[in-house]
């Protein structure tokens, strides 16, 4: 038997990605972020207010990077989640994480967390069904240390998921299955 629960945002996981952006005064700002996906291949949507600080600097210096937080700086992440840009101006330098300027974008790469995404704006959808920042991924960086090769190992990256049902964060780090091929076997 099932069982209604009272909750609407009931997708698992969620990503937990990193919104960095450049301040009026060059100095970073990082956001926390669940709800954000791929748009299109290129193209990432998040879904944001115009009253976080970060989207004001998106507006403002039309880039901005997506880093896939890791299991090794949950805290960190945290952080950036519940401590606002608009109320802590040096959040990012309290959390002692570095970053290096993207060379694609006017925007930071956070340099611990492992995955990123650099980003140019596209364009802030509002109204009824808008929905938040869209963005051009112009480039995309891994820590070698989590690379097999050329191509990035999701086990090594121990990217982090959050889960609405309990507000608890979860390691991404068991290959279960083949995507495009183990449904292969019913067809």
């Amino acid at each position: 038997m099932r069982k209604n629960i009272k909750t609407t945002e009931a997708i698992f996981p969620m990503p937990v990605l990193m919104i960095a952006t450049y301040n009026e005064d060059g100095s970073v700002n990082v956001m926390n972020a669940a709800w954000g996906t791929m748009l299109e291949r290129d193209q990432v949507i998040l879904n944001l207010t115009e009253t976080h600080k970060t989207v004001k600097n998106i507006k403002a210096r039309k880039a901005f990077t997506v880093s896939i937080a890791d299991a090794a700086h949950v805290v960190e992440a945290d952080y950036f989640g519940v401590v606002s840009g608009n109320n802590t101006p040096d959040k990012f330098e309290k959390s002692g994480l570095t970053t290096t300027k993207s060379e694609h974008v006017d925007a930071p790469i956070i340099n611990e967390f492992p995955l990123c995404m650099e980003c140019e704006f596209i364009q802030y959808q509002d109204g009824e069904y808008g929905c938040g920042v869209i963005g051009k991924v112009v480039n995309t960086t891994a820590d070698e240390s989590v690379m097999n090769g050329d191509i990035v190992d999701i086990i090594k990256v121990a990217a982090i998921a959050f889960d609405p049902y309990t507000h608890g964060y979860y390691k991404v780090t068991e290959r279960v299955g083949n995507a495009f091929k183990d449904g292969l076997q019913l067809k």
